[in-house]
């Protein structure tokens, strides 16, 4: 049998499913780990381990008497530190919440409790999802486990960490400006930004209101949809929330690919933001993939990407600091420098600025749609390159690293997924894009992908006791 820390989702619950592995042996082998590996990598601001173990008996009594409840029965999960949890602690990484103790669940930890997930810690972030991988505050930024000199990217950075290095078997996130996928594409897992408002955000620590996404982070596509079948529920008290059918998203995982359009942004990558060689190669290995499972594959032209960017974060400056502006102005000394900073920026955007930026907005959302009319899914690289030293993030250096934000702008389902290493053995990724609540057929492109590409099998090598193989995977 595989590592019990490397089972996927869909291998573990099949395991616990045929009561031929127990929530307690699987849920100890990660707690474990945890305690053996993570004094280096920090993905953990708490682990929850008598209360993990205590869900873990329940599932397998549950379990003994025939009441399997369905694939996430029995399975280890975290959340990043801005998910709610009554009764414990919820910080967004910040001395401001160090103390807060919310005293109900956010609406997809309730979901999830009542699917019998596990919940085994509160993973780390970025200061309030939006401060960068700092170093001033109570706890240390979480580390890339394939080089812990590297940066896993954020915000939902310890949660990328945790499944990549093995220590849970998926991880909740959020997603604002790609705060999901950036992560995923650098710590090389599966993360879905699921569709503007299929997720409830309910009891999640806000940044912005009308691009925040809340979203499944796993080794694989397929684990992905297998998460969210659990979180994808109406929440009348979201009034983001939409009330659509649920599909099965795992249904279509496996069947052909054949006579699929597939539209490739390639302005994106070779002219709107130069990208790394090897990044673009991976995507061309990947469109050759497309095209031997009977995928139909053309490029196609969408506003140029600094329009998306730059549209995106007006919007999300504002609104974040509409949340923050009473703690900026009455204990700023409670902030890090990267999230006090990029807090303060939208006190300086003039209402016309934001109300022009949703007008233009809209014109995006209507110009996206009028191309999702020629093609059934979009392609493009996730990052312009492999992960970067720890701390070098787009704010601090002015470098912009990742093609993400465009569907934060349209509320569009995207996936990022591992495609491809680059010569010194650092994850690559690909973006795949599709209509508005078309989620489970994003889904299963990037599945497809992940078997024709046989990215799956190769993990960050990991050594013995707290120490790190300095040698990457």
């Amino acid at each position: 049998m595989t590592d019990l820390h490397f089972l996927t989702i869909a291998q573990a619950s099949a395991l616990i499913r045929d009561k031929k592995l127990s929530p307690v042996e699987l849920t100890t082998a990660f707690l474990d780990r945890v305690k053996r590996l993570d004094g280096r990598l920090n993905s953990h601001l708490l682990l929850l381990e008598d209360q993990a173990l205590t869900d873990a008996r329940k599932a397998e009594a549950e379990i003994a008497a025939g009441n399997w409840q369905g694939p996430l029965h029995g399975i280890p999960i975290g959340l990043k530190d801005i998910y709610n949890t009554a009764g414990i602690r919820t910080t967004g990484h910040s001395a401001l919440f160090k103390d807060h103790v919310p005293a109900e669940d956010a609406f997809t930890v309730t979901l999830l409790k009542q699917a019998g997930a596990v919940i085994t810690g509160k993973l780390a972030t970025w200061e309030f999802a939006i401060g960068g991988s700092s170093f001033d505050l109570p706890w240390p930024p979480a580390r890339n486990p394939w080089d812990i000199t590297l940066d896993p990217s954020g915000s939902s950075s310890g949660s990328a960490v945790a499944v990549a290095a093995g220590l849970c078997t998926g991880g909740m996130g959020s997603d604002t400006g790609g705060s999901i996928r950036g992560p995923a594409a650098w710590c090389g897992i599966a993360g879905h930004k699921p569709t503007y408002g299929l997720l409830s955000r309910r009891g999640i620590l806000p940044l912005s209101f009308s691009l925040d996404h809340a979203g499944p982070m796993a080794w694989t596509a397929e684990d992905c949809a297998l998460m969210l079948q659990v979180l994808a529920r109406h929440d009348p008290l979201d009034a983001a929330s939409a009330a659509v059918p649920v599909p099965d998203f795992t249904a279509t995982i496996g069947q052909t690919l054949t006579g699929l359009r597939v539209g490739v942004v390639r302005h994106f990558f070779e002219t709107d933001l130069l990208t790394d060689p090897e990044t673009i190669a991976a995507l061309e290995t990947s469109v050759m993939a497309l095209r031997d499972m009977g995928a139909i594959v053309g490029d196609v032209t969408l506003a140029p990407f600094g329009h998306y960017a730059d549209i995106g974060s007006l919007i999300s400056r504002s609104e974040s600091y509409a949340i923050h502006q009473h703690w900026l102005r009455a204990t700023p000394d409670l902030y890090g420098a990267y999230g006090r900073h990029r807090l303060m920026a939208g006190a300086f955007v003039a209402a016309a600025d934001y109300v022009n930026a949703q007008r233009q907005r809209a014109r995006l959302v209507a110009d996206l749609a009028e191309t999702m009319k020629t093609v059934d899914v979009l392609i493009f690289p996730t990052a312009r390159c492999p992960a970067r030293p720890i701390g070098e993030d787009s704010m601090a250096s002015g470098f912009q690293p990742f093609f993400n934000r465009a569907f934060n702008v349209t509320g569009s389902p995207a996936l990022s997924i591992c495609n491809g290493f680059s010569d010194s053995g650092l994850p690559l990724a690909l973006q795949i894009g599709g209509r508005p609540f078309e989620d489970a057929l994003v889904l299963r492109v990037g599945a497809a992908l992940e078997r024709a590409l046989h990215t799956r099998s190769r993990r960050p090598k990991l050594g013995q006791g707290a120490a790190l193989d300095p040698q990457r995977g």
